[in-house]
Order: structure tokens, then C-alpha cells, then sequence
């Protein structure tokens, strides 16, 4: 449970951070019509959507567990953020244009023209899944924090938090669509970014650093290792430059709650240069968090109150990974404890804003992304063919599914079993990159009537291979390449079913 740290300033800096959100939303959603809600009216500045994307592409979990992952993995992610801009070539160069040329809408039409209608309808449905179990997650775990720490001091109960906490995305998208989150996301993505920078000022400050040691004091302390060379760790370079190349492909350019974004651009060249100056701008921007981890952990040994417990395996199976002031919590939490007990007040309210910033620029255009696909590609509608009141029926039935999603993670209160669930929404992704770059690479027809079968046994292979794998391959372990293993079975039983 954390201390109380003013909660009356944080609930007033909130509650003006949405009144500004639903302030943005009025203006950019008065005209607003079926094109300006799906696509932006393809009227979107490039320069805002790249800068927006930034804070779509991480989320509230970001926030608190890259810092957190910084004790056990160093400065070791960054090795998959590298990965990214080579993901991020291959939307550029070839993704891009494919949507460009057909003038999509929901990029999984391309799998009815490509495939047929139940390849289509397999392909919606598996970002559907992903993304109302994903969404409902990240969600859940700001709930939490924002429940434990602010809201149940007033009395208010758990259901009431989440059910404001989406209430309050409804009423700022629900009109506006993508041409209001364009903006929303903008004005959201630069509080988080304050927010990390304010947080690494203060703590270099704390710790006598300034701008020009923080780089050689990060790596004198132990926490500066980036790269590692062998292949065979599950943290290997390779493995993570591989996996973050094919991560951002599939979690971006395969994904309907990113691209949506991108297709409002005017251009085809407008819409690519977003995406390099958002590519290049997730470098320095990663990096951040990660030195922010680096100077957590120095600031927590340094005082006393963190204590790695790295070498326990009896406290680590029971989920105590670090000890914070004599107490067992996940790494997650140590920005998160240290902000709202350690810091001053003024620090817990920067927080605060950080987190609810980066968990509604991701969750906003989820909910908006779920609408439009649910439309397009499962009941079949045209964009023009939508009435206004089945779309905001559409988006409030949405926004009660992931409300009931997140109370059901609440009465399961089992967070291996939360996070199980998490890791089986990613392996909706490898289906859509075998289906997609089957149908860009290969030029032979696929017998339709199997697709939905093999969306389901490619996941349940790669699950299985994953849990038994130590057995099977004399000790090795996949990491995040498990998901090209489930793209590649996808891709071979869907030539197992093509004919030229």
C-alpha cells in the first residue's frame, strides 16, 4: 500500500488533465463525421501523428517496468529497441505503400482480397482478442495503482475507478475518433515524456550528477551493460534485434490500433516520414527509461530502501523480485514506490500524470481501433455505409467489454494467471505475419475454409514449444523470437493448403 502524498493535489492536476483532454476532444470533434472518425478525414499533420505514435507505441506498463527490468537486465532492452528501426524499414518500404495503394481503412481488408472472406475475418478477430485482453492489462495495472494509492482514500470502490477510467476515454473519442486522439495523443505523449525527464532531473540531483556523468556514473554502478554477444541466452543481441524487428512489424505495421494513425496522413510520402521520425525518435526516447531505471536503483541502494533479491530462488518463485523498505514487490513497482514514498510531493503528482498520460495515449486508440475493425471487417460495413448510432453503439459496447475484462482480472487477483492470459494475446500476432507475408511474398491461391483452423493451431504449437522447450532443444530458450517460430508455422501450413 503506499503513503499518502497529497492526495487532494493529484486528484485536481488529473482532473484537470481530462477536462483539458475532453477540452481537445470538442474542438476537434464538432465537424466530425464516419472519415474523420476512421481515418482522420486523411487530413492528419504528419509531424503531430509521429510525435503521438510515441506514446501509443509504449503504455502505462512501459512506464513502470522498463525502469523496473533495468535491476536483472541492465540496459539490455535497448538491444531490441535497435531492433525496431529495422522493423520499421519493412513497414516503411513495403507495408506502407500495400495500404496506400488500396486505400484501406482497416488494413485486414487486405486479407479478403488476398485470401477471402473467413481469412479476413480470422485476422480481425485475432487483433480483436489481443488487443481487448492487451488494452484490459495495461488498464488493469494503472487501476491498481491509481485505486491503491489516490482514489480508495476518498472511498471509492475498485469497479468505480475502472468504470470512470473508461468512461472518461468514451467521452473524449468516442465523437472525434482518430481525427481527436491525433491530438489527444500528442498533448498526452508530451506529458510522459515530462514527466520521465522531470523524474531524471530530480534524481541526478539527488545523487550530485549532472548532465555530462550521468552516462559513466550509469556504467561504473553495475547497471550499464547493453550488449551480449553469446546466442545462446534468451537475451542475446541477436535474438533481441531479430525479435524487435519482428515485433514492431507485426505490433505495428500488422496492427489496426497503430496504422489507423499512419492511414490519416494526406501522403503516402507524408505517412512514411512520420514513421522515420517516430523510429528514430523511440532511440533516444527508450534510452531515457532506461537510464531513469539505472538512477532508480542507485537512489533506492543508496538510501537504504532497495534491496535486489536476485539470488533467492525460493522469494523469486514466490514473486518477491525486489525488497523495497523490508517489503516483497514485483520490479514494476520501483518507480512507482520510490515516486509516491521517497520523493517529494511534487514528484508523486509527476508521476501520477506520467502514468495515467502513457496508459490513455495507448488505450484511447485501442478502444477507437476496436471500434472500427468490430465495423469494418466483422460486420461487414462500408465506411460510408455505418450509421453514427451503431458506431457509438459499437465503441460504449467496447468500452463495457474492457471495463468487465478488467473486473474479472480483479476477482482472479492471481497476477500469474493475469499475466498468462497477457501472454497468449501476443501469440494472436504470429497468425497475422504468416498470413501477411504469405500473401506479399507468395503468389499461390489458399484454400480459404482452413485459415481459421490453422489461426488457431499456429498460437497452440508455439505456446507448447515455448513451455517444453529447455526439453526439446537441449537447454535452449526462446525469447522473443517465438514469435517468428509462430509466423514461420503459419506461413508453412498455409503453403500446405495453396495450390499455384
Amino acid at each position: 500500500m503506499f503513503c499518502s502524498v497529497n492526495e487532494q493535489l493529484i486528484l485536481l492536476v488529473l482532473a484537470g488533465y481530462f477536462m483539458l483532454l475532453i477540452g481537445v476532444s470538442f474542438l476537434t470533434g464538432r465537424k466530425a463525421d464516419n472519415d474523420s472518425f476512421y481515418i482522420g478525414n486523411r487530413n492528419s499533420k504528419w509531424y503531430l501523428v509521429a510525435f503521438g505514435m510515441i506514446g501509443a507505441s509504449l503504455s502505462g506498463v512501459t512506464f513502470m517496468s522498463v525502469p523496473g527490468a533495468v535491476g536483472t537486465g541492465q540496459l539490455g532492452y535497448f538491444q531490441i529497441v535497435l531492433g525496431y528501426l529495422a522493423g520499421y524499414l519493412v513497414i516503411i518500404q513495403v507495408l506502407l505503400p500495400l495500404y496506400y495503394r488500396l486505400q484501406l481503412t482497416s488494413i485486414y481488408a487486405y486479407l479478403k482480397e488476398r485470401f477471402g472472406d473467413r481469412a479476413h475475418k480470422s485476422g480481425a478477430a485475432l487483433f480483436l482478442l489481443s488487443r481487448i485482453l492487451g488494452a484490459s492489462f495495461r488498464l488493469y495495472l494503472v487501476a491498481i495503482v491509481l485505486d491503491a494509492f489516490l482514489l480508495s482514500h476518498f472511498g471509492f470502490p475498485f469497479w468505480l475507478t475502472v468504470t470512470t477510467t473508461i468512461l472518461l476515454i468514451w467521452v473524449y473519442s468516442f465523437k472525434g475518433g482518430i481525427k481527436t486522439i491525433v491530438w489527444t495523443d500528442t498533448l498526452q505523449t508530451a506529458c510522459m515524456l515530462l514527466s520521465v525527464i522531470f523524474s531524471v532531473w530530480f534524481i541526478a540531483g539527488e545523487l550530485d550528477l549532472n548532465i555530462w556523468n550521468i552516462g559513466s556514473a550509469v556504467r561504473e554502478s553495475g547497471y550499464g551493460k547493453i550488449f551480449v554477444w553469446e546466442w545462446q541466452p534468451a537475451d542475446s543481441f541477436f535474438k533481441y534485434f531479430i525479435s524487435g524487428m519482428f515485433i514492431t512489424i507485426v505490433m505495428t505495421g500488422l496492427d489496426q490500433d497503430m496504422m489507423q494513425k499512419n492511414l490519416s496522413c494526406k501522403t503516402l510520402k507524408e505517412s512514411q516520414k512520420n514513421m522515420r521520425w517516430m523510429s528514430l525518435s523511440l532511440l533516444p526516447v527508450n534510452l531515457l527509461f532506461l537510464i531513469l531505471g539505472a538512477l532508480l536503483y542507485m537512489y533506492g541502494t543508496q538510501n537504504g530502501w532497495v534491496e535486489p533479491q536476485f539470488d533467492n530462488p525460493e522469494q523469486m518463485n514466490a514473486g518477491c523480485q525486489l525488497l523495497i523498505n523490508g517489503e516483497c514487490f514485483k520490479k514494476d513497482a520501483l518507480f512507482a514506490w520510490l515516486s509516491l514514498n521517497a520523493f517529494p510531493a511534487w514528484m508523486g503528482v509527476v508521476f501520477i500524470l506520467g502514468l495515467t498520460a502513457a496508459a490513455y495515449s495507448s488505450a484511447d486508440s485501442a478502444l477507437t481501433a476496436l471500434t472500427t475493425s468490430f465495423c469494418l471487417d466483422i460486420l461487414g460495413k462500408k465506411d460510408r455505409g455505418i450509421s453514427t448510432s451503431l458506431r457509438y453503439g459499437v465503441h460504449a459496447g467496447f468500452s463495457i467489454l474492457l471495463i468487465a475484462v478488467i473486473l474479472v482480472f480483479k476477482v482472479v487477483s492471481n497476477e500469474s494467471v493475469i499475466l498468462e492470459l497477457f501472454t497468449v494475446a501476443g501469440y494472436t500476432y504470429g497468425p497475422l505475419l504468416g498470413m501477411f507475408a504469405f500473401g506479399i511474398i507468395s503468389s499461390r491461391k489458399v484454400n480459404d475454409w482452413f485459415v481459421p483452423m490453422i489461426c488457431v493451431v499456429a498460437p497452440l504449437l508455439s505456446y507448447l514449444l515455448n513451455k517444453y522447450d529447455v526439453y526439446l532443444f537441449n537447454g535452449y530458450q526462446f525469447g522473443f523470437e517465438l514469435l517468428l517460430v509462430n509466423g514461420l508455422l503459419t506461413y508453412g501450413m498455409l503453403y500446405l493448403i495453396s495450390k499455384k
